[in-house]
């Protein structure tokens, strides 16, 4: 009976995954998407999961509206790309001048990505310093006008991700979803902690309800959905349209294939996929820059293991990624024991 329960939950959560879902003019076919995430998200990781397979859309790292107008692609850190990706891609652009948000976006639609997305939601101190990220959801006229100048600038869909704000206020994150409706966008991926918080307390669920509730536009969930129990919790507690997954989807990037399409994986996975990552991060980028992303991948990596402190020191130590691929190597030379959920040390 438990082996038949979890089997039955997780085709239920499937069937929901699967359901196509329509963002402004386009559609997309499954509700289980890549958050954005800086410096996580790279060109090599977006390829390691779309060899998987699964997901329903990819999302880069946040990119500076400033530069992307007259950003070379092929020299770029994060705007950067492969045309086989891009019919799911959405680029995610951060800024605070309306204009130079339209210009960007400009560049995002010719280059013919799926979509472009805002960010108001990355709360680090050097980006809210430059009145970016989640520094605008103080200043919810001028979202709002940022989003409208996006929207008269560009017809593909149009997304924005943000927090619950700088105060522990639902009513302020459904009046600036309503906002963000009105101003054009066509989706909200909605993370329920405030700004200051780095993780320290969980996501507030039941303000995705308030969220979905007050607006037309699909919306996805984000925060501290670590497997699929999580994740259809998530959907039938607040109604979300979607989920996007971070922090769980660097661990495991195999996640989407195995949530949506079934894709059953041995033991072997998580060696396999980590030499795969390094050997794209090696395609991709520099020595110095395939590394130090490499290190940053080993962190939540590490987080599937009971053991995972030993493997992220290693990752952590090599001078270069062939040292840091024969660490990895000589990780798994012994018995392997992973964990259920994350340790959630190495999430912070």
């Amino acid at each position: 009976f438990p082996k038949m329960t979890v089997l039955n939950m997780n085709l239920e959560l499937a069937t929901i995954l699967n359901r196509p879902l329509d963002v402004g003019n386009s559609s997309i076919e499954k509700r289980l998407v890549l958050a954005p995430m800086a410096f996580l998200g790279n060109v090599a990781f977006r390829q390691l999961v779309q060899n998987y397979g699964g997901y329903g859309l990819l999302f880069t790292e946040m990119c500076s509206a400033k530069r992307i107008p007259n950003e070379n692609r092929h020299r770029s850190a994060y705007f950067r790309w492969r045309d086989a990706e891009l019919s799911r891609l959405v680029c995610q652009i951060l800024g605070s001048d309306p204009m130079n948000m339209a210009a960007a976006a400009r560049r995002i639609e010719a280059e013919q990505f799926f979509g472009v997305d805002i960010n108001f939601g990355c709360s680090e101190v050097s980006i809210c310093r430059q009145n970016c990220g989640a520094a605008i959801l103080d200043a919810p006229d001028l979202a709002a006008k940022i989003v409208s100048e996006v929207r008269k600038a560009v017809s593909i869909p149009l997304f924005v991700k943000y927090r619950i704000g700088w105060k522990d206020n639902p009513g302020a994150a459904v009046d600036m979803a309503r906002r963000l409706e009105d101003a054009g966008a066509d989706a909200l991926t909605f993370h329920p902690r405030i700004a200051p918080d780095r993780r320290l307390r969980p996501p507030r669920w039941e303000y995705i309800g308030m969220v979905k509730q007050a607006v037309t536009i699909p919306v996805f969930g984000n925060g501290d959905v670590f497997d699929q129990t999580d994740c259809l919790k998530m959907i039938k507690s607040t109604g979300c349209d979607g989920v996007a997954i971070g922090r769980m989807a660097i661990a495991r990037p195999w996640l989407f294939a195995e949530w949506t399409d079934g894709f059953r994986c041995g033991s072997d996975i998580y060696l396999k996929s980590a030499l795969s990552l390094a050997g794209l991060l090696e395609e991709h980028f520099d020595h110095h820059n395939a590394l130090r992303r490499f290190k940053k991948f080993g962190l939540y990596f590490s987080a599937n293991f009971k053991f995972g402190h030993t493997l992220f020191s290693t990752i952590q130590k090599a001078e270069n990624m062939s040292e840091a691929k024969r660490n990895v190597h000589r990780f798994f030379e012994r018995p392997l024991e992973t964990v259920a959920r994350p340790n959630l040390n190495f999430f912070k």
